[in-house]
């Protein structure tokens, strides 16, 4: 019995000493995880989510890393002040990596390539031109010096910690200048250069780095599983609106929409619709630098085009209206890159179109209105018909696809053509149209 309680005892620690050995195997064996996530567009509000995002999924799992693809032409300043301080106080090592072959870090994206704990670029990338443009204003000399000097104390509060060349940095500021991978790679601005994700990850296995805070830390990234950060729901709703383009777009089919609902009352559809796409196209347009004088432009716009309908004035206010439509919307947005600006081409598309279907709509109406309609018998006043018998006087004919009785003054062969004179009652006084014609 007590052999018997002996064996089981021991059996058990051999249980247990297994299973503990199994899960420590497990933990040891368990591949590293690097979460990845991609900037392929402007840097904006909905860029700074994501980052911030991502940032914190990668914390949650104690991820080895998270890197970051990019490719991008810019964006806006205090977006990238934001997504600058999320990497100097990320929990995790963030490396940034300009890839593919041909991508950017044109202006922001230089500032987010030169906050990372890492920065590599792809062979034929290229890295700067970060000169700063006052969003949402023009700039004068005094102005300008400001702004560029705070951009230069902005990027050199975090590229001297890094170790980097502050010079060569500012000179991207100063002078727009942009570099090759060799060339950022010899100005010490860069850490590596790699061909693809794969050969990074091997060239920073067992590499030590130095976070912005000061800690030491050994990357382990051979064999890293990758894991990709995608857009949320709302990220990837928002993102294209950042599209100054697609935002003003939306803005004017919304607006045609609430417009049409006001000439076909009771449809509801139009209307709800139009104000939906217009408070969204609003929502994104609220994130971006805007002109507050060019929305009164759009408004005067809308009015001018709205009075045309209740005094007609053969297109003048509609005409005036829809050019300050087209100015409005050309400056609504005034971002530091063509790409956070509206087009010429959007500008006049969005203002003719809406100014051309709400004239049309609006003359549609007022004729409506102010033309007499005819129906009946007093419609047939000078129509031509034929006569589907002999009218001697009285007989019938067909006129508009309809028979009607008609008498005539004089008899009139079957299958003759009469012109109607005028009406009786319900019956047609007609004439021979050969007299008619002689009359």
């Amino acid at each position: 019995m007590t052999l018997s309680r002996e064996c089981c005892f021991r059996l058990l620690l051999a249980l247990w000493f297994l299973a503990f050995s199994c899960i420590a195997l497990g933990a040891q064996s368990r591949a590293p995880q690097v979460y990845v996530l991609h900037l392929n567009d402007t840097i904006q509000p909905i860029s700074a989510d994501y980052l911030a995002r991502g940032i914190n999924e990668a914390s949650r799992a104690h991820a080895e890393a998270l890197l970051v693809e990019m490719n991008t032409p810019g964006g806006l300043l205090a977006s990238t002040r934001f997504m600058v301080h999320d990497i100097l106080s990320s929990p995790v090592p963030v490396i940034f990596y300009i890839a593919p072959t041909g991508s950017r870090a044109g202006s922001a994206g230089f500032f987010l390539l030169e906050a990372a704990d890492v920065a590599a670029m792809a062979p034929g990338t290229e890295a700067g031109a970060s000169h700063p443009i006052l969003e949402g204003q023009s700039m004068g000399a005094t102005l300008k010096e400001k702004i560029t000097n705070d951009a230069m104390a902005f990027l050199r509060s975090y590229v001297a910690p890094r170790g980097r060349n502050v010079d060569a940095a500012q000179e991207a500021v100063l002078h727009s200048k942009s570099y090759t991978p060799q060339e950022a790679l010899s100005l010490h601005l860069i850490d590596l250069i790699e061909p693809s994700t794969p050969a990074l990850l091997g060239a920073l296995n067992g590499r030590a780095i130095t976070r912005f805070n000061g800690q030491q830390v050994v990357l382990h990234t051979a064999g890293a599983q990758l894991v990709d950060v995608t857009p949320s729901f709302r990220e990837r709703v928002f993102d294209p609106l950042m599209d100054p383009n697609v935002a003003v777009l939306i803005l004017i089919t919304g607006a045609l929409l609430i417009y049409l609902e006001f000439h076909i009352p009771g449809t509801i559809v139009p209307g709800a619709l139009g104000t939906l796409l217009v408070v969204i196209a609003l929502f994104a347009l609220n994130m971006l630098p805007v002109h507050d004088a060019s929305w009164l432009l759009i408004v005067a716009a809308f009015v001018l085009i709205l009075l045309e309908a209740k005094f007609p004035s053969h297109g003048i206010l509609a005409g005036l209206g829809t050019v300050l439509l087209v100015v409005g919307l050309l400056t609504l947005v005034n971002g530091p890159i063509p790409q956070l600006r509206v087009q010429l081409a959007t500008a006049l598309a969005a203002g003719l179109g809406f100014g051309i279907i709400t004239t049309i709509l609006v003359r549609a109406a007022w004729r409506a209105r102010h033309n007499k309609i005819m129906t009946g018998p007093a419609a047939m006043l000078g129509a031509i018909g034929i006569a589907q018998e002999e009218l001697a006087p009285r007989g019938q004919i067909l006129v508009h696809g309809e028979l009607w009785f008609a008498e005539a003054p004089q008899p009139i062969p079957a299958g003759a053509h009469v012109k109607v004179t005028g009406l009786r009652g319900l019956t047609l006084q007609v004439q021979s149209l050969s007299e008619a014609t002689a009359t």
